[in-house]
């Protein structure tokens, strides 16, 4: 299997598995290959509905300064899905934290 295949893999894994989550915004973030166990780990990344609200109120202008102010960041869940490399089968879902990086 190749670098796509596994990606594509990992991602149609996630998207059905969290289906009744709603998750958005579904997307790659990092791809791994362990040589030795023949695995590919992927990241995927998404967002929930409770992480990104769709009808949250547009900004408010009401001064010069409000305009420099950055979006809200949302937040997104990260999981590395461990696919076997010789048949495509999905092996596990794990949460992928983070560094905190301040």
């Amino acid at each position: 299997m190749d670098v796509k295949e596994a990606a594509r893999t990992a991602r149609e894994y996630i998207t059905n598995l969290f289906a009744d989550e709603n998750v958005k915004h579904v997307g790659l973030e990092e791809v791994e290959f362990d040589d030795l166990a023949k695995v590919w780990r992927i990241t995927i990344g998404f967002s929930r509905p409770w992480e990104f609200p769709e009808d949250s109120p547009s900004p408010s202008f009401s001064s010069v300064l409000d305009e420099l102010k950055p979006p809200p960041l949302t937040q997104r869940s990260y999981k590395i899905v461990s696919v076997r490399d010789n048949d495509g089968r999905v092996l596990s879902v794990m949460n992928r934290t983070l560094a905190d990086h301040n």
